[in-house]
């Protein structure tokens, strides 16, 4: 069974010179190398637009949403198609609204703990803003240097650095979006409390934009820390790595950071990119921060403690910015390495962005294994252990249908297990299509509600259609590999 894809709209020059009338010549594309392009996100999916818009105020996006309601044109909004679940992939054709134009930095309220940005500044470059202040936006998402915010709000992303301060929800005070009939809407406040009403500026993080175009955002600032160290640690048995980070969190002990790395991921790693980390089986990357060195110091020796009590081989500790990049470097190029791993395969995002409780990683992290082992499939798994967000990437064989449903099969048993623990699905990526139909799963008593405020705010369902909840078919449709056996 495949996924209800269409070819699209009839895009006919009626439609497109109502376009053209918005965002002028410039502001749009049909040309078919674009639509192509626009047809990818960083998931493992593919399918073509009918037309790629390009606004550059809330006011073009309003028009533009206008003519897809009253045409009945699905609408894909897209940030810098850095996610991996599928959720900027047009599956029903129609529009996708490029968000990269409106990347303004608006304005910096120092004294009163705000910035407002619009919706396609990416995240680094918001952050070398706020650095002149001494602030920063403190999610941290693995692809920083071309997500944008927009993004980040849709799918409240986070990173390395969540468990200390926190997803991209945690840190919006309020934000303009424009409805799928084209209305604006300012919600949330630019003050630190508010509890005036519902709260539609929450309600829109994690939306995945489907209930609104996200065009400008308010979040809070938070300081930069004056001090930061690392601590390399090293095991022999990644239950144990897991141990250890529950162990520190129990301390109790909140790191700015923590990641684990199994066997395989430290070897892809070492191979891809010269042998940056120790030969071991698994390891865990901390790092401490705050105000003054003597509070890193006695953070650093806490953590120390806790991993040599905790069964580490060896711990390694540096103040070194040049060495600490090294190992956040190193950790953060798992996913690409592992398709330099083995030849003929490929790293895929399948179940790669599972939640689960601090204290249920060893278990989870042990239970994947044995799920890999049992359906013959090649997982590594790593990850911010100390929020509970675990990544696991999968090796296949592309052309392969037989191996890339090995790999589904585990998928299923991993994403349940992790609800059987306690956890999600999805901790920072969203759900788009990779992960649809476990999330139903998972939010079963939820998906009416759902369905009832999606009626309520996009009666036409022209707001990126046929995802998470709304998704129905074979989530191995629209493969952008080169698997016949998958089309």
């Amino acid at each position: 069974m495949r996924v209800n894809r269409v070819v699209g709209v009839k895009m006919d020059r009626r439609i497109l010179e109502k376009i053209e009338k918005v965002v002028g010549k410039e502001g749009y594309s049909v040309d078919p190398a674009v639509l192509y392009t626009y047809g990818f996100d960083a998931s493992i999916y593919h399918n073509n637009p009918d037309v790629v818009v390009r606004p550059k105020t809330t006011e073009q996006v309003s028009e533009i949403m206008k003519i897809a309601n009253e045409e009945k044109i699905p609408v894909t909004p897209r940030g810098g198609g850095t996610g991996l679940c599928g959720s900027a992939v047009p599956i029903k054709g129609g529009i996708v609204l490029s968000m990269q134009q409106m990347k303004k930095i608006k304005e910096v309220s120092v004294a009163d703990l705000w910035v407002d940005v619009e919706a396609g500044v990416i995240y680094e470059e918001l952050n070398k803003e706020l650095a002149k202040y001494g602030f920063f936006f403190p999610p941290s998402p693995g692809s920083g240097e071309a997500c944008t915010i927009g993004g980040m709000v849709a799918n409240n992303a986070s990173g390395m650095r969540a468990v200390k301060y926190g997803a991209t929800r945690d840190a919006v005070l309020g934000m303009t979006f424009v409805k799928a009939d084209g209305e604006i809407v300012r919600s949330g406040t630019r003050t630190i409390k508010d509890s005036s009403g519902y709260q539609l500026a929450r309600l829109m993080c994690g939306s995945e934009g489907q209930l609104g175009v996200v065009t400008e955002v308010t979040l809070k600032l938070t300081t930069k820390p004056m001090y930061a160290a690392s601590c390399i640690c090293a095991f022999d048995d990644v239950t144990d790595a897991g141990k250890c980070i529950a162990n520190l969190i129990a301390r109790p002990l909140i790191p700015a950071s923590c990641e684990i790395m199994d066997s395989l991921s430290i070897s892809a790693v070492n191979k891809a990119r010269g042998n940056p980390l120790p030969d071991t089986n698994s390891l865990i990357i901390v790092e401490v921060d705050g105000e003054s060195q003597e509070i890193v110091d006695r953070d650093l020796k806490i953590v120390e403690e806790v991993a040599k009590a905790s069964k580490a081989t060896s711990v390694v500790a540096s103040h070194d910015k040049a060495e600490i990049a090294k190992w956040t470097d190193a950790r953060k190029s798992v996913m690409t390495s592992l398709s330099a791993l083995k030849p003929g395969f490929v790293s895929v995002s399948l179940a790669d962005d599972m939640g689960v409780p601090v204290s249920k990683v060893p278990a989870a992290i042990k239970a994947f294994r044995e799920i890999a082992d049992r359906h013959d499939v090649i997982v590594a798994t790593y990850g911010h252990a100390s929020d509970g967000n675990l990544h696991t990437k999968m090796m296949v064989d592309p052309y392969s249908r037989e191996n890339w449903e090995r790999g589904m099969a585990a998928v299923g048993e991993i994403f349940d297990k992790c609800i059987e623990l306690g956890g999600t699905v999805t901790g920072e990526h969203g759900v788009g299509i990779a992960k649809a139909l476990d999330f139903k799963k998972e939010r079963a008593s939820n998906i009416k509600t759902y369905r009832e405020i999606k009626r309520a705010m996009d009666p036409n369902n022209i707001l990126n259609p046929g995802k998470t909840f709304d998704f129905e078919g074979d989530p191995l449709a629209g493969l952008r590999y080169p698997c016949q056996e998958c089309q």
